[in-house]
Order: structure tokens, then sequence, then C-alpha cells
């Protein structure tokens, strides 16, 4: 299976897990010209911007690699435009999570709350 078709997967069975927990989904691979999120979905007061990390190959290691600094950044940076567009959202709590699928030693769907900040 090529890494498009996995990813695509991945995405829609988190989804699936983030709405059977009550989430809302507001919006899938939201795109500007510096980066992509993933997920973007509300809970009570919170906006939670997810990246989606489908490794069924994975390691600890390369989920660290897949995860680093810049792309952490360009995940808060495109999520501050998020906000810019979506005023309504302005008064939510923020929160980045990261959601690992099918990664071997890790349930099916494991979802880190709070995996970063804006502050890296």
């Amino acid at each position: 299976m090529n890494t498009k078709i996995t990813g695509n997967a991945g995405e829609n069975k988190a989804a699936d897990y983030l709405t059977g927990k009550g989430y809302s989904i507001l919006a899938r691979n939201w795109r500007t010209k510096t980066g992509e999120i993933d997920i973007i979905a509300v809970k009570d007061e919170t906006l939670v911007f997810v990246e989606v990390k489908s490794l069924p190959n994975g390691t600890n290691e390369l989920l660290q690699t897949e995860l680093n600094r810049g792309k952490l950044q360009r995940i808060v940076k495109t999520s501050k435009r998020f906000l810019l567009n979506h005023r309504q959202y302005s008064n939510s709590y923020v929160r980045y999570d990261v959601i690992v699928i099918d990664m071997p030693g890790m349930p099916d769907v494991y979802h880190i709350e709070n995996a970063f900040t804006e502050l890296l």
C-alpha cells in the first residue's frame, strides 16, 4: 500500500476515533501556503489541531523524526492562520494533539493529547 493510501486510511480512522469520543470534526487536510493540518476538531470549548501519523512499520525513533521541530512549528503557524480566518473560535482553548495509527507496540489508535505547545 502506498503512503498516500496509508495516510488517508489513517486519517479516516483517526476522524472516526475522535467522533466516537465526542469531538466534532471542523476540517480535514486544512491547507495554507505554509502547511497543512490533518484534522481540526472541537470538543466543549477546546479547539484541537491534530497531526495524524500512520506508521504500520514505525518505531518510536521514526515517530520522533516525523514530528521534528520544523514540522511542529509549521502546524502552529498554520493553526494561527486558521484562527485568523475563523474568528468564531478566538475564545476557544487551543490544543495540539498527535494521533498515531497502527504503530507496532501501541494501540491501533494512540491519542496523545497536548502533544506539543506553541512554545516549541
